[in-house]
């Protein structure tokens, strides 16, 4: 072979490797997406319902005073009327926790302009209590507030360890899916193969009650009627098949 042509030759076989290369990928490629693409999902939803276990307050001490320290010694003196007073009902210390602690500056604005000048300060600390025994609910509303509790920003009613019903609600919302499957499979005239994709959404969560502490019954009559109800935990899934 004459030497000038050599470096043609290998030239060729190197766009002739290249070329092989991507005909191989461009195939491989094909499949996959058929295999991918050649699919059908069908839905599912499991309920699970439950009385609640616990009660969650969410609860705020708020105090006003000329000075910072004096606003947080005040504060302090609440908070710890408050907490001696859910220790006393049997409320655990790891079911009272502080949230939210700020201190806030207030101010005082011209009429006509010009800055603005503190003339106090308001110290508001945030707590979340759980209360385990749900008949001392009412009571427990109507004591924080007599100790000291300016604000109950919101109470629920929940499940302390919800997961077990989640597995339980999940576990029928696959059976759910899987039976539609089945069913549809003859209808729309389908082999299924195997599962290649899920997916899952979980709702259901209790909605907060809210209330107002001016609105609370302070004393004398008990507290306020709070009725627990029942929470529904409701997973949704969805189960997508690879067809043969």
């Amino acid at each position: 072979m004459n030497t000038q042509f050599k470096p043609l030759v290998w030239s060729g076989a190197v766009v002739m490797v290249i070329l092989a290369v991507f005909l191989l990928a461009s195939t491989s490629r094909v499949v996959n997406t058929a295999a991918t693409t050649n699919t059908v999902s069908f839905g599912g939803e499991g309920k699970v319902v439950a009385k609640p276990d616990i009660a969650k307050v969410h609860l705020s001490i708020v105090t006003d005073a000329l000075t910072s320290k004096t606003a947080q010694d005040e504060n302090s003196k609440k908070s710890k009327a408050v907490t001696d007073y859910l220790k006393k009902q049997n409320i655990n210390d790891k079911d009272i926790k502080t949230t939210g602690y700020n201190i806030y500056p207030q101010y005082k604005y011209p009429q006509y302009g010009g800055q603005p000048t503190i003339t106090g300060y308001q110290v508001n600390q945030s707590m979340e209590i759980k209360i385990r025994d749900l008949d001392k609910v009412s009571d427990v509303l109507d004591g924080v507030v007599a100790a000291g509790t300016n604000q109950i920003n919101s109470l629920s009613f929940e499940i302390d360890n919800p997961e077990a019903l989640k597995a339980e609600a999940r576990k029928k919302a696959i059976e759910d899916a899987k039976g539609k499957a089945e069913e549809l499979e003859d209808q729309l005239d389908i082999d299924l193969g195997k599962i290649v994709n899920f997916s899952e959404n979980t709702g259901g969560y209790p909605v907060p009650i809210y209330y107002d502490a001016k609105g609370l019954s302070m004393g004398g009559g008990g507290g306020p009627s709070v009725p627990t109800g029942e929470n529904e935990i409701v997973v949704n899934v969805s189960l997508t098949y690879q067809i043969k």
